[in-house]
């Protein structure tokens, strides 16, 4: 994998461009579980389904208006150490007005978090990963405060470039897009799906190992029929970061 590449640069918005992005993000929160409920469940339920037995503390990155929340089954003692992290303030108010029993944060997971080494059990990204344009930057963030004993990560990517997504997509959130602002989605989905499927595997490889993964609609382990992928991670022991390269030592 190249250095070179990250991070990857995205040429600057209008004024009116960035009010539409940050527009959209809030409203497809809010469509997608309405209108397209099968890819939602299976986008929320999968941490949930691949959750460690025993966690305490939990990390969301990339929390949107909070709809994970919704899927969870969390204790007292759970929710009270569960951290929702937004990087719009306009989608981290609406998660404190609808769940102000946990804890909301707004912050940019490609810098250093308020957050000590290994402080959580459980790390959550539902698509998220695919939007970051300094994608290694984010894992080593998330890896740091992952705890190394028994943590987990939980992703959810889009089979982005597949032929079943690029046709989903067509009906679903570009129609919404173009109708709703009147301009071609182009520019925006350019700017958010930044990331492939391999890019992500590649630099989450020396930082976790996968220890499991799901594909949905379809129980088969290919991309271009699949609209989502699902994976758990564990933390490798130790990683050193030596020149351009990232290497696992041995526990």
């Amino acid at each position: 994998m190249s250095d070179n590449k990250w991070p990857k640069v995205l040429p600057p918005l209008t004024a009116e461009q960035q009010r539409i992005s940050n527009d959209f993000m809030k409203h497809w929160h809010e469509v997608l579980p309405q209108r397209f409920g099968m890819i939602e469940r299976f986008n929320h339920t999968y941490s949930v389904q691949h959750a460690p037995k025993s966690f305490v503390s939990t990390l969301e990155i990339g929390a949107g208006l909070g709809e994970h929340l919704e899927h969870e089954k969390l204790t007292a003692e759970q929710r009270k150490n569960y951290y929702a992290l937004e990087l719009r303030e306009n989608m981290s108010e609406e998660i404190r007005r609808r769940f102000p029993d946990v804890n909301t944060v707004t912050a940019d997971c490609q810098k250093r978090l308020p957050f000590a080494d290994g402080f959580f059990d459980r790390v959550l990204a539902v698509h998220v990963l695919e939007h970051l344009p300094d994608l290694p930057a984010a894992v080593s963030e998330l890896y740091r405060v992952c705890n190394k004993q028994h943590g987990s990560l939980s992703i959810v990517i889009p089979c982005e470039g597949s032929m079943a997504y690029t046709l989903a997509r067509r009906v679903s959130a570009q129609r919404i897009f173009e109708k709703r602002y009147k301009q071609p989605y182009k520019w925006f989905i350019e700017r958010e799906h930044l990331n492939r499927p391999f890019e992500i595997r590649e630099v989450l490889a020396p930082y976790f190992a996968i220890e499991s993964r799901s594909f949905f609609p379809l129980p088969v382990p290919a991309e271009f029929c699949n609209l989502v992928i699902g994976m758990t991670l564990r933390p490798h022991p130790q990683v050193q970061a030596s020149g351009s390269q990232v290497l696992r030592k041995a526990a």
